[in-house]
């Protein structure tokens, strides 16, 4: 699995990102293209430390779940969205382009930070994984709208 941080990866998320357009409909999923990039944003505000969003601690979601966010596996079309991340109401798709990518920006001027915080639910990650688990993230939902 690439990591955000390695060479030539925020040239290919802030490209794919760039292809989005307000009418770019989802290969699989009920997010609207706007709702996506609202979602997204919300990893990049727990690792920047802006937000949390009340995310705690849960052995049986580390146990299950945490090795799934940066190993080199693809997540699957359709995969359950925890309850505080699922985005339901419209959302206007060039404001939240606009935030997502400012966070990619502000992200990728701190990669060459080397301690990062620990994560509110999976503790503590190392610089990797944190990087993979960003890129995941984002990929996944790209793909889901055909970039």
């Amino acid at each position: 699995m690439k990591s955000f941080f390695e060479d030539g990866v925020y040239e290919e998320i802030t490209s794919r990102v760039s292809k989005l357009n307000k009418d770019t409909s989802p290969i699989w999923g009920k997010m609207k293209v706007g709702q996506m990039l609202y979602h997204c944003q919300m990893p990049l505000n727990i690792i920047l430390k802006k937000e949390d969003y009340g995310v705690k601690p849960n052995w049986l979601v580390n146990l299950l779940f945490k090795k799934s966010m940066y190993n080199d596996k693809l997540w699957r079309k359709n995969l359950p969205t925890a309850p505080g991340f699922k985005i339901t109401d419209d959302k206007d798709f060039e404001r939240e382009k606009t935030k997502i990518t400012n966070l990619i920006n502000e992200l990728n001027a701190q990669r060459a930070k080397e301690e990062w915080h620990p994560h509110p639910a999976f503790g503590e990650l190392t610089k990797d994984q944190w990087g993979k688990m960003q890129y995941k993230h984002l990929d996944h939902h790209l793909r889901q709208f055909g970039v």
